[in-house]
Parts: structure tokens; C-alpha cells; sequence
């Protein structure tokens, strides 16, 4: 299926997605801001709730598949990343990613795609690649995540640019065959097996920050998503500013209060 089909499938429509796991994971404290920009000071509700985020790896020896469950009752955004360990293609070599070993050393760009050798689909992943080291410097990791086998993965790595392949990524591309991870995100359309492109950036605490879903047939932007995680990681650093529309380094944040808001407003 193209990359570039509309899908009719509405996030909105979607059905609950369905939990699993092997057996049921115990009760945790759902994270809420604390502050006005709930970046950086977060507390538990007073009360427990059963955790909307959890894992579990299955042990069998036979098996490849890992469980990932999360729940659609609270936002993504704003609560721990539904963590993942699953095979993936990286230099040529199939290796294992586990998101919750960048938590506490990195930020992360997690970003699904629908399919391997459409059309949108490289662009995307090829622009990502392009522009890695930029994400390097602000200490950013990018993971790329398909429905598809690893082995379709490293095909396509293996096919060159000009004939519609990937060539060489510096970043892995995560196979989701069981499509356990693209239902833990909420990108999974039920009826046709692929995920929307959804992208996500994740703290360093593992916090999802932001996300964005597009259909089928919308690229996203390298550009907005590294200007997003640079603001993302100032209001962090300064966590008494926010930062208005179109922020990049270098313009004048805002003082979330009335006082302070007025300094910026008088300054435009």
C-alpha cells in the first residue's frame, strides 16, 4: 500500500485499544504538571490509578515478539513513553532498541511511518538522516518505526536513494511486526495494519513533550520538529519562561504571569 493513500480511519473514531499483556501490571501514580508549563516539577495525583503506561518483555525463548501496553483514557502527552524493546536495523546489522535506556541520558525523537518502499516514507527518513548531527549537538536521539520485518528494513537501507532506497541511516529503524508499539501510541489504524505518522519527542525522564499525527499522505518537518525539541529543552532549562509561537534560540521568551506576559507583548 502507498505511503501516499488518505486513509478514512479518524484517530477519533478508532476503537479503545485493546491491553496487553501476560498479567496485569501493578497500579501506579499518573503523572500531572505540578506548574504552568509541566515540564520540569512534576507530582502524582493524590490518588491511584492503575499505571496508563507499562511493559512487559516475554521471556520465551521462541518468541520475538515484546508486549507494550498502553492506555487511551489519559493523553500521551504529558506522561511517561509506553517503553519497547524490539529488533531493529542499524548499520547494516540487526540489533535490539529498548527506549527506557535513553531515559536519563537523552531526549528522544520517536517517529512512525506506514510502510517501507512507498513514497513519502523516505523522504521523511532520508531528511531525518540527513540532519542527524544536528540532533547529536542538542542531545537527541532519533528512532524510525514501521509495521515492517527487519529484514524489509535492511533491504531498503541496502537500496540506493536514486532508486527509491534508503542508503545508509544513521539512526535505527525499529521493526513493529506485532504492531504492539504503533497501538501503544495510538497511531495504529485498526482496519489497514500501519501506522499513521505519528512523531513524538520524549524527555530525558521519558516524558512524551509533544506530539503530532499526520495521515498518510502529509510529510513532516525536520525543521518544526528541531525547533519544537530546542524549545522544549529552553523552558526545561528555564523553567519560570515559556516560549510563544514560533520560538527559536536566540528570540525573547515570555514570563508566564500578567506582569511578565506585558514586557514581552511591549517588546514586539
Amino acid at each position: 500500500m502507498a505511503c501516499s493513500a488518505t486513509s478514512t480511519s479518524l484517530l477519533s473514531s478508532n476503537p479503545t485499544p485493546k491491553f496487553f499483556a501476560f498479567n496485569p501490571s501493578p497500579s501506579h501514580s499518573t503523572i500531572v504538571p505540578s506548574s504552568f508549563n509541566g515540564l520540569r516539577n512534576c507530582k502524582p495525583l493524590v490518588s491511584r490509578v492503575p499505571c496508563s503506561v507499562s511493559s512487559r518483555v516475554s521471556h520465551s525463548k521462541s518468541s520475538r515478539s515484546f508486549v507494550v501496553r498502553a492506555s487511551s483514557e489519559v493523553p500521551l502527552v504529558g506522561n511517561k513513553a509506553p517503553d519497547f524493546e524490539a529488533e531493529a536495523v542499524f548499520d547494516q546489522e540487526f540489533i535490539k532498541v529498548k527506549l527506557s535506556e535513553y531515559f536519563g541520558k537523552k531526549y528522544v525523537i520517536l517517529f512512525f511511518y506506514p510502510l517501507d518502499f512507498t513514497f513519502v516514507c523516505p523522504t521523511e527518513i532520508t531528511a531525518f538522516s540527513d540532519r542527524y548531527e544536528e540532533f547529536q549537538k542538542v542531545n537527541t536521539e532519533i528512532l524510525g518505526v514501521s509495521v515492517d520485518s527487519v529484514f524489509s528494513h535492511l533491504a531498503w537501507v541496502q537500496t540506493d536513494r536514486k532508486s527509491g532506497g534508503l542508503g545508509d541511516l544513521n539512526y535505527p529503524l525499529i521493526s513493529d511486526v506485532t504492531k504492539s508499539i504503533s497501538k501503544s501510541y495510538n497511531v495504529l489504524i485498526p482496519d489497514q495494519g500501519i501506522a499513521l505518522r505519528g512523531l513524538f519527542i520524549i524527555d530525558k525522564e521519558g516524558v512524551i513533550q509533544h506530539s503530532t499525527i499526520n495521515n498518510l499522505a502529509i510529510g513532516r518537518s525536520v525543521d518544526e520538529t528541531l525547533r519544537t525539541l530546542q524549545a522544549l529543552q529552553y523552558v526545561q532549562e528555564n523553567p519560570d519562561e515559556v516560549c510563544p509561537a514560533g520560538w527559536k534560540p536566540g528570540d525573547k521568551s515570555m514570563k508566564p504571569d500578567p506582569k511578565g506576559s506585558k514586557e514581552y507583548f511591549a517588546s514586539i
